[in-house]
């Protein structure tokens, strides 16, 4: 029983704390001079925005990503406060998210507050983590991983031979890769140049920082990872990873050594949720429930635009069959019109997560952001991709801000389509197909495309990939498409030098650099996110049509067996590694609506 228990007493300073479940044991009365200790949790995943249902009830979602920037920071301006002490729970954080936490937690240690970081275990994103800190603490009992970096891509086409589909894709640019797995038994070339350079990127930059902040060189940190499988605290602290080993109901007493006196715990990221309704009161809940809601700024205000997720044309939508989210392109253009009509927001941030996807979508979504930003200014901050068609959106924006992992680029097109003969041969299905037209047969599924027909995708992937340069090259002036185009990836640094991006830094930078730049001040301005969240009847619309349909209306026989299948990959690939395939899986479907798509291979599963 470690779960925290804090009893409020009528300050936010004062409280106390049960010895038997709680985290921390005070055991004193708090004392004039004690030292201010904040306290953060961090659990699970960090999203990029607050769920629907927080929005539609007024409570505290649990952090956002921003959010748990903005409480780091806050501890940093809290002159009460001489240190906080940051505790991960099963936390899954993705490297750029690491990045941005650990820029906050610098912020903190400028301000001259020691800041420590205390897990169950360590693996390699909790030590990147660890190495912006102070301190890093194990729980007695816990394990120290960190082999290295490690990566697997699946290449289908042999399967697909073996079950009668035949494969059938064209790429426009040498290092685009997203159809590779699907078309071929093993990388090309060129796609092995591409990955292997991107790879090296990323682990470069784990071990800069980690070198940096456990002041290790090369040669130790080497040792150190040779060492550092399922190693215990003792194994892991000689190799200099971390710094100490305790149970957890003994770090109060640890720190307050550390700190030469009592100490005073803030639980920063606990604290009572905002307009919490009374739940037991149903026509509370009823009207809560049906009042309209509101999704105005009330004063100057920063707008972040979510591009999150795959592209598509259409409605965005939360939830499919595999349980992924997809950013549609007739939603953001209406987020866009109304950014451009309301006075009171000064400044865009898009906000950019995606591998891509539609190329008409991403097309839709340039066009739109083109013409917000001859109101007012747009910028882009990219998270952990911003690939193909998520990168097309990007350089709509007047300045691009990234993580030194995030991964940028891609600009390249892909198209085709999965000829199913040999598999309904198989499965003694015969599929009759019926023509009119000359060129009807290109959406056929039994058959490959003829010469003709390949000819002619070609030539419309090749207009496609033509304004996709133009896009690029009136976006980001200067920059040599000889090196950055024909699908190649960057990590951050490089994307910059390469004249992909412009700076470094995370989502909060972006918006104070912006809010800067249009002239408003720490405090005066509000920070909204877009589009907004779907009220109740939009929720109720998707969950009723998800559940209900009419006779040969909506899910197909062929949506259920995706379905079915899966949720046994989501089993073989695990928790960790499903986003990613869940992702290129949803976007490649796109293919069943268009033959030409903006994708980049996001099926990278680190472990």
């Amino acid at each position: 029983m470690i779960d925290q228990v804090f009893r409020l007493m009528g300050n936010r300073r004062a409280f106390a704390l049960s010895v038997g479940a709680a985290m921390l044991s005070v055991g004193a009365p708090v004392l004039a001079q004690s030292s201010g200790i904040g306290l953060i949790e961090i659990e699970d995943t960090l999203t990029e925005r607050s769920s629907s249902l927080a929005s539609i009830f007024g409570i505290t979602d649990k952090p956002t990503l921003r959010g748990m920037v903005g409480i780091i920071d806050d501890a940093a301006a809290d002159a009460e406060l001489q240190g906080l002490v940051i505790r991960l729970r099963d936390a899954s954080l993705s490297a750029t998210q690491v990045e941005e936490l650990g820029n906050a937690i610098k912020r903190c240690r400028d301000a001259g507050k020691k800041v420590h970081l205390f897990a169950d275990s360590y693996a390699t994103s909790e030590l990147l983590l660890g190495s912006f800190c102070d301190e890093i603490i194990l729980q007695e009992g816990g394990e120290v991983t960190m082999p290295g970096m490690y990566m697997e891509e699946m290449y289908m086409a042999d399967t697909f031979n073996w079950v009668g589909i035949k494969p059938d894709f064209v790429q426009v640019g040498d290092y685009k890769g997203a159809s590779e797995p699907m078309a071929r038994s093993g990388p090309s070339p060129e796609w092995e140049q591409n990955i292997n350079q991107l790879l090296d990127g990323l682990y470069g930059n784990t071990r800069e920082h980690i070198k940096a902040g456990r002041k290790l060189d090369d040669a130790k940190l080497d040792r150190a990872m040779e060492q550092a499988i399922m190693a215990n605290g003792e194994i892991a602290k000689s190799a200099g990873l971390i710094d100490t080993v305790i149970d957890l109901p003994e770090l109060s007493t640890h720190l307050e050594k550390a700190y030469g006196g009592e100490l005073d715990w803030t639980n920063l990221t606990e604290e009572e949720s905002k307009g919490a309704m009374d739940l037991q009161n149903p026509f509370t809940l009823i009207t809560k429930l049906l009042k309209p809601q509101s999704h105005k700024p009330k004063r100057d205000t920063i707008a972040v635009l979510h591009i999150d997720g795959p592209i598509v044309d259409g409605d965005s939508s939360a939830g499919g069959f595999m349980g992924s989210s997809a950013v549609g392109s007739a939603t953001i253009r209406r987020s866009l019109s109304d950014l451009e009509e309301d006075g009171r927001v000064k400044g865009v941030i898009v906000r950019v997560n995606s591998p891509g996807g539609s190329a008409i979508a991403s097309e839709s979504m340039w066009l739109g952001v083109k013409r917000l930003s001859a109101k007012k200014p747009v910028w882009v901050s990219i998270g952990s991709m911003a690939a193909s068609g998520g990168y097309y959106v990007a350089v709509s924006g007047g300045r691009i801000f990234v993580d030194p992992s995030s991964i940028v680029g891609s600009i390249g097109v892909v198209g085709g389509k999965l000829a199913l003969g040999g598999l309904y041969e198989k499965i003694h299905l015969n599929v009759v197909p019926r023509s009119r037209g000359p060129m009807a047969g290109l959406l056929g599924s039994k058959t490959p495309w003829t010469d003709a027909e390949r000819s002619l995708i070609r030539t419309r992937m090749t207009e496609t990939y033509q304004l996709f340069t133009r896009r690029v090259t009136a976006g980001r002036a200067g920059i040599d498409l000889s090196k950055t185009a024909e699908g190649r990836l960057f990590v951050g640094k490089a994307a910059i030098d390469n004249k992909m991006a412009d700076e470094v830094g995370g989502i909060t930078e972006a918006i104070a650099a912006l809010a800067d730049k249009v002239g408003l001040q720490d405090g005066k301005y509000d920070v909204l996110d877009y589009p907004p969240a779907p009220g109740l009847g939009e929720m109720l619309e998707g969950m009723m049509g998800s559940m209900v349909t009419a006779p040969g209306v909506g899910a197909s026989g062929g949506d259920h067996m995706l379905a079915g299948l899966s949720s046994l990959l989501r089993e073989i690939v695990g928790e960790r590694a499903w986003p990613a395939v869940r992702d290129q899986i949803c976007a490649m479907l796109e293919l069943r609506n268009e033959r030409v798509l903006l994708v980049s291979p996001k099926v990278l599963i680190f472990k």
